[in-house]
């Protein structure tokens, strides 16, 4: 029997967020914009267009010796997604950036789940402009 890809998902890569935590924290984000609306706007353009750029090249195939410049990188969308409150997609991306730096020979699980924090992030993100 097959199972249907959400499912599959979850059971392959575990929840991305727990049904209580949202995809974006308002209210975080309203701390670190002051409550300026135009600002919040401002910050999750630039993170959409920054997800984007993120999934097309975490989609790429890795090359050799390439795990500590994919970390950097990582590393990076961490705090982009801490800034507005992604916090579920900066959970997934510590996950794959400590599996990375510690040298791990499978990270096909915390790649494929921060991926699909990601484009949950950056749909989430869209939809609020």
């Amino acid at each position: 029997m097959l199972m249907d890809s959400a499912a599959y998902l979850e059971e392959e890569i575990g929840p991305i967020a727990e049904a209580a935590d949202p995809i974006i924290d308002l209210v975080h984000l309203s701390r670190q914009t002051l409550g300026d609306g135009a600002l919040e706007n401002e910050l999750l353009r630039l993170f959409v267009v920054q997800a984007q750029q993120y999934a097309a090249w975490l989609e790429e195939p890795f090359a050799p010796g390439d795990a500590l410049k994919r970390a950097d990188l990582i590393h990076r969308l961490k705090g982009s997604a801490r800034a507005i409150g992604a916090f579920p997609l900066a959970q997934a991306a510590e996950a794959f950036e400590k599996a990375l730096r510690v040298g791990a020979k499978d990270t096909t699980s915390e790649a494929r789940r921060l991926i699909a924090a990601l484009h949950e992030a950056k749909r989430a993100a869209a939809q609020l402009l």
